[in-house]
């Protein structure tokens, strides 16, 4: 029962918008991407120099960092606000496309914009959700990012 309640769940939103909260891209953030990943490129880690050499003028996050923020930009497998029950686990499975369309400087706000592309039953009592996860720059017409993200949702 609870498969089929959460398939008539998530296929129920399909196509239909979800736009997360704004949050804060920091230096702070950047540096500590940085530290965690090794990527210590100067273009994210010295602002004296990306201020002079940077096309950007300054210093801009990780592309990677900006991906690895979908799960708090989207927070929607959050069990609190979902009405389905006996959800063991959600699990990210990866992600079919990515696309870095343009740089999020420290100060930037950046947000989800995204939409449930499609819903499969898989063998194993479990749900395969398809997402496409736009994260937006405010006051930019062009997005920092756009990824297919793929979740197994296990019951």
């Amino acid at each position: 029962m609870s498969l089929e309640q959460g398939y008539q769940y998530w296929s129920s939103k399909i196509d239909q918008p979800i736009i997360g909260d704004w949050h804060e891209m920091t230096q702070g953030r950047i540096d500590q991407f940085a530290e965690a990943t090794g990527d210590f490129q100067w273009i994210h880690v010295d602002s004296e120099r990306s201020a002079k050499e940077s096309p950007y003028g300054g210093t801009i996050a990780h592309g990677f960092l900006t991906l690895s923020l979908i799960p708090l930009l989207t927070d929607d497998m959050n069990l609190g606000g979902i009405p389905v029950q006996n959800i063991k686990q959600f699990v990210n499975y990866g992600t079919n496309k990515v696309r870095f369309m343009s740089p999020v400087k420290p100060g930037n706000m950046v947000r989800s914009n995204y939409h449930i592309v499609s819903v499969e039953k898989m063998r194993r009592k479990a749900l395969r959700v398809i997402k496409k996860v736009t994260i937006e720059i405010q006051g930019s017409a062009k997005p920092a990012c756009v990824a297919e993200t793929v979740t197994l949702i296990f019951f």
